[in-house]
């Protein structure tokens, strides 16, 4: 893929140009979270714990290893972190082949809209395995100039590590770069790195308002994101650069 630049355009009209995208998967891409956290209660019930709300909230934006860390030690037992991880994911990866897993309405369009004008990257917390499992499954992995899933990186979500890394491999100012996140915790690791967010918030787990507010824009749904996405493009981001 070829893509033009307008960034002489955006400066003329005060605003920064955009040099590249930067989406979540589980929420944004695919409906899936509300599975992650079936794959912690089964884990819990076949080892006699009950997983409670409580828990979900503590580790929703956790990378693997956090999230494993986490459930093992709720068992007293640090060492269960990597059984603990390999068992959630296998649940995951499983789901995606029984066709539990699910694209949201407009999201496949929404890839290949934007890809088709500027580079994308992946910033997830999911497991790598699951999002080499996910992409090609639905057609967009050819798509993605980049996706890094947050287990490659020092820290999960909030901590904007994830970003940061997939702006570095696109090559990209973040100050030029938009990213699109349903959670609490995607929207605060993605300000953190700089990024302009689109927020498309996740109707089950629905970001608290302090993040919210990080958020330059709320759509509804990816079509809405592609919407405003493809109008940034063209338009800029409002404000100059510092």
């Amino acid at each position: 893929m070829t893509f033009s630049s307008t960034a002489s355009d955006s400066a003329a009209r005060g605003t920064r140009s955009v040099a590249g995208v930067v989406f979540d998967m589980d929420g944004v891409l695919v409906d899936s979270e509300h599975l992650w956290e079936e794959s912690w209660q089964d884990y819990c019930a076949r080892h006699g714990r009950t997983w409670r709300p409580e828990d979900t909230a503590a580790v929703q934006g956790m990378s693997a290893p956090e999230w494993a860390a986490h459930i093992a030690g709720l068992f007293g037992d640090p060492s269960r972190a990597d059984a603990v991880r390999a068992e959630c994911v296998a649940f995951m990866v499983d789901a995606l082949h029984q066709g539990r897993i699910e694209p949201l309405d407009g999201a496949l369009e929404l890839i290949n809209d934007v890809s088709e004008r500027v580079p994308v990257a992946l910033a997830s917390s999911a497991a790598r395995q699951l999002i080499d499992a996910v992409l090609p499954h639905f057609g967009v992995a050819d798509r993605f100039s980049a996706t890094v899933s947050s287990e490659e990186v020092p820290r999960g979500k909030p901590s904007p590590d994830v970003y940061a890394e997939a702006v570095r491999r696109l090559g990209i100012d973040p100050r030029h770069g938009l990213a699109v996140e349903d959670s609490s915790n995607g929207i605060r690791a993605a300000h953190a790195a700089g990024l302009t967010v689109i927020s498309i918030p996740n109707p089950v787990y629905p970001p608290k308002p302090d993040a919210l507010g990080l958020a330059a824009q709320i759509v509804a749904s990816p079509d809405d994101a592609r919407r405003r996405i493809l109008a940034l493009i063209e338009t800029g981001i409002p404000g100059e650069a510092p």
